[in-house]
């Protein structure tokens, strides 16, 4: 058997309760005495509660809650991980390759039914996502790490593609994945303040000998929202849009990230309720409104009328330009 085959029939064995000396543990399993010890030693260090008794009476045994905490996973729950570890991978979740290897594990140790039922029920599943490269994820794997063990870190970050990158000191609080896209929130102590950064646009990250404390109660989600929709949450330049349409329409528009956070109330038939800010209105809302053309109706407000009125007539002009171009060069 392999060092793993080993490692888990050990653990089946301890879990009786009772102590087992090492000369029967390799008694029972057809193995050296000393393929049992470097077994156990690979166990303790991956964390299972092994406790070696000595004296007459003594042996290996398992802590007693771990006895009782289960091995083994259900059919449902089976399913469940590789599932959920297929979405982690087109994510581009940064540990990947331990996520492969823990699935591994978990078919490696089904009898053929059982992997047969889960080949079956992975296969049809499919996620479609933007890969994410070999350079972001050690990028996302620095961060977590520093995040976890509260090491600030040098980072040379680019706003642009074409803008040189600058360098700031941050202190990762957490790796959020948005849109697909991979987001960085931390303390900026070059703006002394929290902000968040995409890790697409990290040039580089150098450890620091600087330690930091997160703060107890923060969600570097709830930031990330937060910051990315600043005016959707702030009451003062809050304005009612009511928008009058297409049932698959709108029930399109309330996936749209912006909209489906602005949603206050969906009236039947064909009518909906949004509050944002009124900057938006004046700038990107009109623009993701253009798709849907003559399916929605804009009820109000009148300044969401006209700047849509303006946007498409700009529209307009750009493309009857492009259409006089081409034809003077056929002519």
């Amino acid at each position: 058997m392999s060092k793993a085959d080993n490692m888990l029939s050990i653990l089946w064995l301890l879990r009786s309760g009772k102590r087992v000396t090492a000369q029967q543990l390799a008694d029972n399993l057809e193995i050296h005495v000393r393929t049992v010890y470097r077994c156990i030693d690979s166990l303790c260090a991956s964390g299972a509660p092994i406790i070696a008794d000595s004296g007459p009476n003594g042996g290996y045994r398992l802590l007693g809650e771990f006895v009782d905490s289960p091995l083994l996973f259900d059919n449902e729950e089976q399913k469940a991980l590789v599932h959920a570890s297929i979405f982690a991978r087109e994510a581009g979740y940064p540990f990947t390759d331990a996520l492969t290897r823990a699935v591994d594990k978990l078919k490696r140790y089904t009898n053929e039914e059982q992997l047969e039922w889960i080949n079956r029920h992975s296969s049809g599943l499919a996620v479609i996502q933007t890969p994410t490269d070999s350079r972001e994820l050690e990028l996302l794997q620095r961060l977590e790490e520093a995040a976890a063990r509260g090491e600030s870190l040098h980072m040379d970050y680019a706003k642009g593609p074409e803008l040189s990158p600058g360098n700031r000191v941050i202190d990762p609080y957490g790796i959020v994945h948005w849109k697909g896209i991979w987001y960085m929130v931390g303390f900026c102590r070059l703006r002394q303040e929290i902000r968040n950064f995409r890790v697409d646009r990290i040039v580089r990250l150098e450890a620091t000998d600087t330690r930091f404390e997160r703060p107890a109660v923060f969600s570097a989600r709830d930031f990330l929202l937060r910051s990315l929709l600043p005016e959707s949450l702030d009451a003062e330049t809050l304005v009612m849009v009511r928008l009058h349409g297409h049932e698959h329409a709108l029930n399109e528009l309330c996936k749209h990230w912006l909209f489906g956070h602005a949603l206050i109330e969906r009236k039947q038939p064909g009518e909906a309720l949004f509050k944002l800010g009124e900057l938006s209105l004046k700038t990107y809302v009109p623009y993701f409104l253009l798709p849907y053309g003559r399916s929605l109706k804009i009820l109000e407000p009148q300044m969401l009328i006209n700047r849509m009125a303006e946007v498409s007539l700009e529209m307009f002009k750009h493309y009857e330009a492009m259409q006089i171009k081409i034809e003077d060069k056929k002519g």
